[in-house]
């Protein structure tokens, strides 16, 4: 464990970026890079879930802590991904405190969950750590619920407090969407749903996270209270860097050759 949740809870500020094209190579690529954690993108990346093995395995020898986005908050999702050594699991769409609940008890081993028990899984070192790894889950694993539609808004202040929450992810495009302000993030409707998700957070003494797009924006968020902040993505740096090298080369290139 790379100890993403402690050092949240100390107030670190920690950098992340969206892995969504399935690669182990891109995986391994991004996270010698020096990102504090990664997002393996389950719900809408290009991976299925037999491409995320390869991906935990690539990053486990770099700095980066990853974190996965499955596509529901069913227990079977859930544990699926920690049983293969996830330090984290983001729930996207969360709508209640009581789905987010759903989602906290999927992570975690009875008594607190309904996580089942499996010894020979790749996240307790098929065997050999299971004990450990079982009485530390709690402590390690990290629940980041994120807050995306308006419904999610309505009931903020009882998913920040629902035990096993450690942050109140935001999704500016489908938050964006909801608010009817399509893409607009300096909309004051969405400053304003900003704001009340961060006081929620820190009432309830949990972290945020924002996935921005301009990374001269971090410090702007970094100043509002937010924490887990990604910016980019494996599919983004290839497609920018084949395009940025195409162009270039496209100014030197004579008519009729």
């Amino acid at each position: 464990m790379k100890q993403i949740k402690k050092r949240l809870k100390s107030g670190e500020s920690l950098i992340g970026c969206w892995l969504n094209l399935g690669s182990s190579i891109t995986a391994e690529i991004v996270g010698l890079s020096g990102f504090d954690w990664v997002l393996i993108d389950l719900e809408h990346g290009a991976g299925e879930p037999k491409d995320l093995l390869h991906q935990l395995q690539a990053l486990q020898h770099t700095p980066a802590a990853a974190i996965v986005r499955v596509e529901s908050y069913h227990k079977e999702r859930i544990h699926r991904v920690l049983d293969l050594g996830a330090e984290g699991v983001m729930c996207p769409r969360i709508n209640s405190a009581m789905e987010a609940k759903t989602a906290v008890r999927g992570m975690h081993y009875p008594p607190k969950g309904i996580r089942g028990v499996a010894k020979m899984v790749r996240a307790t070192g098929f065997g050999k750590d299971f004990n450990q790894y079982k009485s530390s889950t709690w402590e390690n694993l990290l629940g980041v619920i994120q807050i995306e539609t308006l419904e999610a808004l309505e009931e903020l202040d009882q998913i920040a407090a629902t035990p096993g929450v450690d942050a109140l992810f935001i999704g500016p495009a489908d938050l964006t969407v909801a608010l009817g302000i399509d893409g607009d993030l300096n909309h004051p409707l969405f400053l304003e749903a900003v704001d009340r998700i961060v006081r929620a957070a820190k009432n309830a003494s949990k972290a945020v996270g924002i996935l921005i797009f301009d990374p001269s924006d971090f410090g702007k968020y970094q100043d509002m209270g937010i924490q887990l902040i990604a910016c980019g993505s494996d599919a983004t740096f290839v497609a920018s860097g084949a395009r940025d090298l195409q162009s270039k080369l496209s100014q030197y290139k004579k008519p009729g050759k």
